[in-house]
């Protein structure tokens, strides 16, 4: 028995990668001091890997910013207006991901999207010239041999053809159909330096092969496939699929010339019966995926070792292997020095499941009792207390009409207009504001002791009366308090909500050099004391205007949150709307009148096939979210914000989170919502987002002048609201305070117009 992981977190145990592009970022540090950190790293986790027996071990899975955009670079698929800004290499690559505004022009960043049903942004890539196309870049070979410098065998990681060519945004269909070609080509000569090098084995990601296929899928995948296999020579290739199963073209993949499947036994609830029902190649080897690369939770040997027996009924040629990448899960939890022992022996990030990988291989690999096993067995007899008996009556009081909001959105929208008195296509912005070091270090001082209460109250209260004040000088016409008592939307409600546990180093990618650091769903959640409350009222008082009280809903707290796998999703998601409800009819008994309520993560947790989306998911997600705001009052109005996700096939449920106006993430993705939007009939007020806060670039008035005409021509005007994109936490004050002017300018002007 043999092992395996398909990829390793990239950031460092100490997020150095983060710090270090960021240095860079700020020309505080040089292209070859961020080239030295990012070969330590690599260094360090292919040792790292290596120590713990893996014998599969990945590389090409580091990335500066994105893997999607690396192999996008390694192709040459780059935009010509990236090309026309004659940057270095690494400038240019940057220039995709973040914008550029400088000397050599100005140009907005790449789209950003969900990484199928995951909390990763990948970037997409665009292709307007398809005779661009070929093998130009050499990471992959550069990273393989620098492995083996180190005497370290690696299997190289890379995108496969099928999942590249179904991510890129073409020109037109004459561009696609020529990039197909060019792309094979490109393929193709990848294989053959590769064997030049001697390389064993390759490893192409297929993940797009756990959606649901048509015959014109299939059929490309064939196509593209029975091609390129043909010049894979002496190298072994891996098709590694994850986030769900492949029961559209399981029993294709076993007539192919792979070597090898790797197959997800977590998510992909099809997949032992897809091995039982057609069996497997015997030409073949399974990588089996046991090990939760998305979950913090110890694995549990007794389950594994259950389901490898069932596999080896049907064939012996099995390597134990993660999921997916371990790219979703923190480090390391040996930097976790205040959680209780007895919780954080029950946890297992991405090192701790080397260690898993490694007793499991032994256990398998001994035939006697192994002592491993027994004490596996004895950690999951031994587990702290979860339920709560209120929360659980609390929830089988519930009926059906606690699930629905009266009266019905357009006789309330009319009671809120006239309640409200907000000018046409009201401006606003999504709810947090730049959090400077001053305002970290006050919460970190604060957390450790070191300053009182009072302080850190009063500190964040000047915070809050500065953006106040900066955003009245603005114009904007709704406002927020800022959020600075907030480290991250989903950990700040864990931390004062029952039922959380949190972590001190347990970051993981968002994208980029964004990071977070997800709470751990423990027990049964409830809410302990208002949560919002205080800050709400201090910021309403400083204004005339409307400050809108902001949550976060429940279904991102629990996506973006580990959740617990021994109670259902549904149960949880009730659970923290519940807590949520208390929150949102304390707000409104003070006064806030308007609440937002932020599901920026509803969509990325949609099971990845269409079949499975109401039953397994938006059945309980979009009642959860009615179930925190339909008790409020008629004249109280309910936003929602959801960002950096695909809408277009879920915008009618949408619609039925009853919200009263909704805010999306829209500047990335060229506005191609607000088609769906005005085809559907979509009766909710909208706030596209009309600038990507993601960019350091300061968008121009007449840049957001054609934004909002643009708007105007597909929309109401009366349905209409501006804003950005998303939050302005990551953003400088300099950068926002000059968006945001010409944010109200270009309103402003509009407004006259019309």
């Amino acid at each position: 028995m043999k092992n395996s992981i398909i990829s390793y977190p990239r950031i460092g145990a100490n997020r150095e990668l983060k710090f270090g592009v960021e240095k860079y970022f700020k020309n505080q540090s040089s292209k070859e001091e961020l080239l030295q950190i990012a070969k330590n790293l690599r260094t360090k986790h292919w040792q790292e890997i290596q120590n713990f027996g893996i014998d599969f071990i990945p590389s090409n899975d580091f990335s500066f910013y994105d893997n999607v955009l690396d192999a996008a670079v390694l192709f040459n698929i780059i935009h010509t207006k990236y090309k026309n800004l004659n940057l270095e290499p690494l400038d240019e690559y940057f220039a995709q991901s973040r914008g550029y505004q400088g000397k050599n022009g100005d140009t907005t960043a790449l789209a950003m999207k969900k990484w199928f049903n995951t909390n990763y942004h990948y970037l997409v890539p665009e292709c307007d010239d398809a005779n661009a196309i070929a093998l130009v870049g050499d990471k992959i070979f550069k990273e393989y041999l620098e492995a083996k410098e180190l005497g370290i065998e690696t299997k190289p990681v890379l995108i496969g053809i099928f999942t590249l060519f179904k991510l890129i945004n073409f020109k037109d269909e004459k561009t696609k159909e020529l990039a197909k070609e060019k792309l094979l080509k490109a393929y193709e000569e990848l294989l053959t330096k590769l064997n030049t090098l001697k390389v064993q084995w390759l490893q192409f990601d297929e993940p797009y092969l756990v959606y649901d296929l048509d015959q014109n899928d299939l059929a490309l995948f064939d196509q593209l496939y029975t091609k390129l296999l043909n010049h894979k020579q002496n190298l072994k290739i891996l098709l590694q699929t994850y986030f769900g199963d492949v029961r559209d073209i399981y029993p294709k993949l076993l007539q192919t010339q792979f070597d090898g499947l790797g197959l997800d036994f977590i998510e992909g609830k099809e997949s032992l019966k897809l091995i039982e029902k057609y069996g497997f190649a015997k030409d073949k080897i399974l990588f089996a995926g046991i090990i939760n690369g998305k979950n913090i939770y110890a694995n549990d040997y007794t389950k594994s070792l259950k389901l490898i027996k069932e596999l080896q009924k049907h064939t012996k040629n099995i390597v134990l292997n993660t999921s997916c990448s371990l790219l979703h899960v923190p480090y390391s939890t040996e930097f976790e020095k205040q959680l209780n022992p007895s919780y954080l022996k029950i946890f297992s990030f991405a090192k701790e499941k080397l260690k898993e990988l490694k007793e499991l291989k032994e256990i398998l690999n001994t035939n006697e009792e192994n002592p491993l096993l027994k004490t596996n067995q004895e950690l999951f007899q031994n587990i702290p207390q979860r339920t709560d008996e209120k929360v659980k009556a609390r929830l089988q009081t519930l009926k059906k009409e606690d699930f629905i909001r009266q009266p019905e959105f357009k006789k309330r929208i009319l009671i809120q207009k006239e309640f409200l008195q907000l000018p046409l296509l009201p401006t606003t912005t999504i709810g947090s504001f730049p959090q400077s070091a001053d305002v970290r270090s006050n919460r970190l001082a604060f957390k450790q002791e070191k300053i009182s209460a009072t302080s850190y109250t009063e500190f964040n209260q000047q915070k809050i009366k500065e953006c106040i004040a900066i955003q009245e000088e603005i114009g904007l016409d709704v406002l927020v308090h800022g959020e600075f008592e907030r480290n991250d939307m989903v950990e700040y409600f864990g931390e004062n909500l029952k039922g959380f546990l949190f972590t001190q180093n347990g970051w993981v990618q968002s994208y980029g050099t964004r990071c977070v650091k997800p709470p751990v769903i423990w027990g049964d959640v409830s809410r302990i004391k208002p949560i919002t409350l205080a800050w709400a009222k201090f910021a309403q008082s400083l204004s005339k205007k409307i400050v809108k009280g902001m949550l976060t809903g429940p279904v991102t707290i629990l996506n973006w949150s580990f959740p617990r796998e021994d109670i259902s999703l549904k149960e949880s998601a009730q659970q923290i709307a519940l807590a949520l409800r208390d929150e949102v009819l304390d707000l409104e008994n003070a006064g806030i009148k308007i609440i937002q309520i932020d599901e920026a993560a509803l969509r990325e947790k949609l099971p990845l096939r269409k079949s499975d989306w109401h039953s397994q998911y938006l059945d309980w997600a979009i009642p959860a979210f009615n179930l925190v705001h339909s008790g409020v009052k008629t004249e109280t109005q309910i936003h929602t914000h959801m960002c950096y996700s695909e809408f277009n096939d879920i915008l009618k449920e949408i619609d039925a989170m009853d919200a009263d106006v909704i805010s999306f993430e829209a500047s990335r993705s060229n506005l191609s919502l607000l088609d769906t939007l005005k085809a559907i009939h979509f009766q909710t007020e909208v706030g596209p987002g009309v600038y990507d806060i993601h960019s350091p670039r300061v968008p121009s008035v007449e840049e957001l002048s054609i934004t909002i005409k643009q708007i105007l021509n597909k929309l109401p005007k009366k349905q209409i609201w501006i804003n950005p994109d998303c939050g302005l936490k990551t953003r400088s004050y300099e950068e926002v305070i000059a968006a945001l002017k010409n944010l109200v300018i270009a309103t402003q002007k509009i407004r006259e117009s019309l």
